[in-house]
């Protein structure tokens, strides 16, 4: 049982369909390469995941993992453009986009629970070595991942995503810190901010500059995935549980020092939410990492795929055989 209404369901793929949002899951020739994204879903811990997947069944992987208030949508136009050598999948975290939402009374939305169905979500579909690319929730589920399976990890793209706390803008981290502290209706009001329509589109438009390139469905979809009903209580709790991720800061600051994986900063320099001290203190720990910096914000997929896919592409001739 999850929390949307099945008429919502309903109407909300109607909307997905309508607008090209979802590609028909087209059968492929096995080992056959393909730019088409298609959309799937997959049953992983009795819960049922949506995930896109793009490029060949059998090439290498590349884990696309999303950020709030996003979903997979979020890369609808990376995918395509990825080499169709790759196997692209980008899946949605239980909540967010397609995939299911089961009431915060069955299940636990903390990023540790999340990384585990998202580790054996990828032994269902046979992955067991990827590269991880990573956007602001994605950082600590990609993180998790990689200390828990460091030999796994073949590569890590770092796209507005931040392990240190000087990376965080210091106005929107002050609305977390009398939350985490002492979690009352009063302290929620700051974070309940971040659900409401003007602030997902905000998220989308700060720090853009190319806002010919915007697309509005990408804010319209968002926003009507946490407007169905319960989803309030299920982004309250991530957003709770987000202190967790910095307690975690210093040990994945020694797991990047200590095994140097090859990686890519590709980031929105205008970020709202994560500034460029964030950058800087992923290239002290990384002195090998590849940056590059774009003028765009904190979904710079948005204005700047084709530049982000480019390097994304010479990232993984050089790092993936």
């Amino acid at each position: 049982m999850t929390l949307s209404s099945s008429r919502f369901s309903i109407g909300l793929a109607a909307l997905a369909v309508g607008s090209g949002l979802l590609a028909a899951a087209t059968p492929r020739a096995a080992g056959a390469a393909d730019h088409r994204v298609l959309s799937h879903h997959v049953s992983v811990d009795g819960l049922n995941i949506h995930y896109r997947e793009s490029g060949s069944p059998n090439g290498p992987v590349l884990l696309l993992l999303h950020g709030f208030p996003s979903s997979s949508h979020m890369f609808r136009d990376l995918m395509p453009l990825i080499d169709p050598r790759y196997r692209v999948i980008a899946p949605d975290y239980p909540g967010f986009g397609y995939s299911a939402a089961p009431d915060p009374a069955q299940f636990s939305y903390d990023f540790s629970r999340v990384t585990d169905v998202m580790d054996d979500f990828l032994g269902v579909l046979g992955a067991t070595s990827y590269v991880i690319y990573m956007q602001d929730f994605g950082g600590p589920v990609g993180m998790r991942l990689a200390v828990k399976h460091p030999e796994r990890v073949r590569g890590l793209i770092v796209q507005n995503a931040t392990f240190h706390a000087e990376g965080w803008n210091p106005d929107v981290a002050k609305n977390f810190g009398p939350f985490w502290k002492a979690r009352t209706p009063e302290t929620e009001k700051p974070l309940r901010g971040f659900l409401a329509a003007e602030t997902t589109k905000w998220q989308y438009t700060q720090g853009a500059v190319r806002a010919e390139r915007l697309n509005a469905d990408a804010w319209a979809l968002d926003q009507a995935l946490l407007d169905r009903p319960g989803i309030d209580a299920v982004m309250l709790q991530y957003l709770w549980s987000y202190q967790d991720n910095l307690a975690r800061y210093e040990s994945w600051q020694a797991y990047l020092k200590r095994n140097q994986p090859a990686t890519l900063i590709a980031w929105g320099k205008n970020d709202p939410f994560f500034t460029m001290a964030g950058v800087e203190a992923l290239q002290a720990l990384l002195p090998h990492a590849t940056t590059e910096l774009y003028d765009a914000g904190h979904f710079a997929l948005e204005t700047h795929a084709e530049e982000i896919a480019a390097a994304t592409n010479r990232f993984l001739a050089a790092n993936v055989r």
